[in-house]
């Protein structure tokens, strides 16, 4: 700045000096004024006089303004005097300003630096702060040692586990355990968290002590009142639970300390839970053992009581009822009173067993010692109906909070069963394998016109239809229970089977009535795999006895012999098919809808004697939902029950076209006529004796022309055959027979021409013949017959 100023002021001091601008015009005013001036102006002529007057005039502008001119010089240098004082003012303050801001910089870094030394501090006293406080919080957890020793071995620690301090203090331990098993880096973690753990053991081994000790006492003051003197049930009562139930809530709160920490680890190789456990286990185990010495006696002696009265003494169900509502009441009792002693309900089972002992111990033996099924079956029956549930019928769920009875009274339940299936499968043995018929067992078919005389007329309607003797409701429903209740009831007469004075069953074979009995007793009774299991050696052998009947009936009468064993086989199977819903029912009965309405569809199919039409439409018809493993002796059923159809049928065919000739002779001189007439008067004969045969056997409609229409394809089946033959040897003799048209009636009739006459003679659904219950699907399936003639022909 300073060099700056200098360089102005040298500039001016060299610029050449000129009159101020008022100077100049006050020398122009005072020439102007002149009035000799302006005259010489006006003289003058040239520029030389111009030059010498302007100098002239110059030089009297000079000397006229040299005072003027010397004044405002002297105020110049003033001014400029004091404007180099003002810049040396200036350049000495700006010298101070910058000596001010070096200082101002200087103290801004000290400041700094204190600054960031002032954080350090603060920072490491934050630190030294926060490192005390955690030395002090994890001291606290060693701390802790020294006084609950002292509390916990001191003498009398035993009367302060009622305290809540105690509590308190279970808690602080459960505390400093958790710190050293989270903390296993500190120097003497492991150490302090064995002696933790052993003072956790020491202050729950207090808790057993005290509970049994106050458990004990309560047991002596009972069993000393108890023994005194003779207590009616409601003083007895009070003593049993009213007793027990005073100082509950207190014992259960301290037990709840053991069993809060009997709980799985986390670490598996703590172990230690099975310490804490068995603390538990001990209170349970002594808890149970004192309520079982004062319970069971009483429990035994009422059972005896109960096996000795006269209701029950010799009837196995009534024992069992009247047992075991008094052991389920006693159940009840103890699991209420359970829960006011502990929380949850482990270990109770096992006590609540020990309580059924006595009642196995009576019902056990008289179990393995009753032979009677019927008894058996009602036992089973009266257990899973009233104390045993069964899930799948179950609409909603079962209360966790209550006494799950069922469980206790299971062993009995599978005792019940193996003895039923073991006497099951002995009855199958003795009573259906190895039953010896007698000579009216085989007197067929009188025994169905015996059965049919006794059937009143009044007998029960079926879809309109009467029910035949085969074709009975069965009535192997489950005993009422006035009929449990009552071992005189008119079901248990019969000092063996119940069903042997049901006099609508008479027309059955003895064992497959005595198979659908059992089937029906044992059925939903027993495990569903054992039942499966049951039912598939009682079908196998009844149909192996059916067979052997059947035998012995077709050495007198083949028919017979074949209808005998068809009836009684289609019982058999409708019984498996209608299982799963019919015997569920009060009242079970038979309907053979399904079967006639196969018999109908391969009658219409013309196919009832082709074997692969036959078990196609069986197999996928009617076989059974319920009995899985029976597959096999269903198919064994299925193929006798095809083996026997096809046998009647053919049969009375074979019986009904025997005339025709097989082979034609040349030089007989026949009428043609003769061919034809003995089969058609054969024929003739023959269906009214089918039809009465039937009629002997069975008394549904539907089943009986499906089996004359059957009869009717296989006549035509065989009149076909015999016409190609016949055709075949007529062209050989160079003969003509035409294949279509009726012809002379003394000819060999067309195929079509015999179909026709054998409708008009079997008369199959006509009205008359005994309709089906479904006169609407009869009515089709003659128009089908009648509208579609059955031909063979190729």
């Amino acid at each position: 700045m300073r060099q700056q100023a200098a360089g102005q002021r040298s500039r001016r001091q060299t610029a050449p000096p000129r009159p101020p601008l008022d100077l100049q015009a006050k020398k122009i005013e005072k020439v102007d004024e002149s009035p000799d001036g302006l005259d010489t102006i006006s003289n003058i002529c040239n520029e030389l006089e111009f030059t010498q007057w302007f100098n002239e005039v110059e030089d009297s502008l000079l000397e006229t303004s040299y005072d003027e001119y010397q004044s405002c010089l002297h105020e110049l240098q003033m001014s400029k005097s004091h404007l180099d004082s003002l810049l040396s003012d200036t350049s000495s303050t700006l010298d101070l300003l910058s000596s001010l801001s070096k200082d101002f910089d200087a103290v801004d870094s000290q400041t700094s630096n204190f600054e960031k030394q002032c954080e350090g501090l603060l920072s490491a006293q934050r630190r030294d702060l926060e490192l005390a406080i955690n030395i002090e919080d994890n001291l606290q957890y060693y701390d802790f040692l020294d006084p609950a020793s002292r509390r916990l071995n001191a003498p009398g620690a035993g009367n302060s586990v009622r305290g809540r301090d105690f509590s308190e203090m279970l808690k602080r331990l459960d505390e400093c355990l958790d710190y050293m098993e989270t903390h296993p880096e500190q120097k003497e973690a492991s150490v302090y968290r064995s002696r933790y753990r052993l003072l956790m053991t020491r202050a729950l081994t207090l808790i057993r002590g005290h509970f049994v000790a106050a458990l004990r006492d309560i047991y002596l003051n009972v069993s000393k009142k108890i023994a005194d003197k003779q207590l009616n049930d409601t003083t007895m009562s009070a003593l049993l639970y009213a007793k027990f139930r005073v100082g509950a809530p207190e014992l259960k709160q301290i037990g709840l300390e053991i069993q809060k920490r009997a709980v799985p680890p986390l670490d598996p190789d703590q172990g230690t839970e099975a310490e804490y456990q068995s603390l538990l286990n001990e209170l349970q185990d002594n808890y149970a053992a004192t309520r079982s010495k004062l319970i069971v006696p009483l429990v035994r002696k009422q059972l005896h009581e109960i096996s000795q009265a006269p209701s029950t003494s010799t009837d196995l169900v009534s024992f069992a009822r009247g047992s075991i509502s008094y052991i389920r009441g006693v159940c009840l009792d103890e699991y209420d009173l359970w829960g006011e002693w502990f929380h949850g309900q482990g270990g109770l089972y096992y006590f609540l067993e020990s309580i059924c002992e006595p009642l196995y111990d009576h019902l056990r033996p008289r179990i393995i010692h009753e032979d009677k099924i019927i008894r058996l079956c009602q036992l089973c029956t009266l257990l899973q109906t009233r104390y045993i549930f069964d899930p799948e019928e179950e609409t909603e769920t079962t209360d966790a909070n209550q006494l799950d009875f069922p469980a206790l009274i299971q062993p009995a339940l599978e005792d019940v069963q193996t003895r039923l299936v073991f006497r099951a499968q002995a009855f199958l043995y003795d009573e259906i394998e190895r039953y010896k018929p007698g000579p009216d067992d085989l007197d067929y078919p009188a025994r169905n016109k015996q059965v049919a005389t006794a059937v009143t007329e009044g007998e029960t309607q079926i879809s309109g239809r009467k029910i035949a003797p085969v074709d009975v409701l069965v009535n192997l429903s489950k005993p009422s229970k006035q009929a449990e209740e009552n071992s005189e009831s008119p079901q248990e007469q019969d000092p063996k089977w119940d069903f042997e004075s049901q006099t609508a069953l008479s027309g059955w074979y003895p064992t497959l009535r005595k198979a659908i009995w059992l089937l029906s007793r044992i059925y939903r009774l027993v495990n569903s795999t054992v039942f499966d299991d049951l039912a598939h050696q009682i079908v196998h052998q009844t149909t192996d006895s059916l067979h052997y009947a059947s035998t012995l009936i077709s050495a007198k009468s083949p028919i017979n012999g074949q209808l005998f064993l068809m009836s009684h086989l289609l019982i058999l199977k409708q019984q498996i098919v209608a299982f799963d819903i019919e015997y569920v029912a009060p009242e079970v009965s038979f309907d053979f809808s399904g079967v006639t309405s196969t018999f109908w569809e391969l009658r219409e199919r013309g196919g009832l004697f082709n074997p692969r039409n036959l078990m196609r439409l069986v197999g996928h018809g009617l076989l059974p939902r319920v009995i899985e493993n029976m597959l096999d002796a269903k198919v064994e059923l299925d193929g006798r029950l095809r083996t026997v159809i096809n046998d009647f049928i053919n049969g009375f065919a074979t019986t009904m076209t025997a005339s025709l000739p097989a082979k034609f002779v040349d030089t007989r001189n026949l009428q043609r006529g003769e061919l034809m007439y003995p089969t058609c008067r054969n024929i003739e004969k023959e269906v009214p004796s089918l039809r009465k045969t039937l009629d002997d056997y069975l008394d549904d409609a539907r089943m009986k022309e499906t089996l004359v229409g059957a009869v009717q394809d296989r006549v035509i089946q065989i009149y076909e055959e015999f016409f190609d033959k016949y055709t075949s040897s007529e062209k050989k003799r160079g003969h003509f027979v035409s294949k279509k048209g009726k012809g002379r009636e003394d000819a060999v009739w067309d195929v079509d021409t015999f179909a026709e006459w054998c409708e008009s003679v079997f008369l199959v659904g006509v009205s008359g013949h005994g309709q089906g219950h479904d006169d609407d699907d009869d009515d089709d399936a003659v128009t089908n017959r009648s509208g579609t003639p059955v031909s063979r022909r190729r």
